[in-house]
């Protein structure tokens, strides 16, 4: 794929690539991206699909996604996907929740479910600049929670972000679709680098998620 252009939002960059013939597939779904000079890929979800693109919003605090943010336009890189189990869009009362870069799966997620409430968490001013690509949404920043901010009858919450806040949301409300994360090597399940345990079992995030 090719690389349109990169622009930054606060200390995350979101990473255009021109998309072809390649399905954005379900919000919530991840695509594996090859990483300049790195061995491995890294798998990132879909932040937005406008018309012949392809757009990812990704942290640059790794030599993985450093390599990725520095990519210049028309350079190209190999991408797989739409991989793994996205959100279930046939939910009544949604309503988004989203720590930190956590919240780059859910403009698409947005666009699909018509624009729901939407619940945002930041460690800082700077981090919460990304709050512009939900605009509308409520926004904390840290030392509050997000989760200070749902009501006691907040519909079907779909979140994604860090584990504590997700582990949170499991406690908190009865129906919750939540998109976990685990280091990914291959992104079909050949490798078993993303088994986590759920509920008694081992599942692989890459085929049984990574939204469960």
């Amino acid at each position: 794929m090719n690389v349109r252009g990169t622009e930054w939002i606060g200390p995350y960059v979101l990473l255009r690539l021109e998309r072809g013939e390649m399905d954005p597939g379900v919000p919530g779904q991840f695509f594996m991206l090859e990483a300049p000079g790195q061995l491995l890929p890294r798998p990132m979800s879909l932040c937005l699909a406008p018309p012949g693109e392809l757009v990812f919003l990704l942290e640059p605090i790794g030599p993985g996604t450093r390599a990725l943010s520095r990519l210049a336009p028309r350079e190209s890189i190999h991408i797989l996907g739409p991989l793994g189990n996205g959100f279930d869009l046939k939910v009544e009362r949604p309503v988004l929740v989203a720590g930190g870069v956590g919240i780059a799966p859910m403009p698409y997620l947005s666009e699909a479910l018509g624009g729901p409430p939407a619940l945002l968490g930041f460690r800082s001013k700077h981090h919460a600049e990304a709050a512009r690509l939900l605009p509308g949404a409520d926004v904390v920043v840290e030392p509050r929670l997000v989760t200070d901010l749902l009501s006691g009858d907040p519909g079907e919450v779909l979140a994604c972000g860090p584990q504590p806040m997700l582990e949170a949301l499991r406690t908190l409300v009865p129906r919750a679709q939540l998109a976990w994360e685990a280091p990914m090597a291959c992104g079909f399940g050949a490798c078993f680098g993303c088994v986590v345990e759920r509920e008694g079992r081992y599942v692989r995030l890459c085929i049984e998620g990574p939204v469960l």
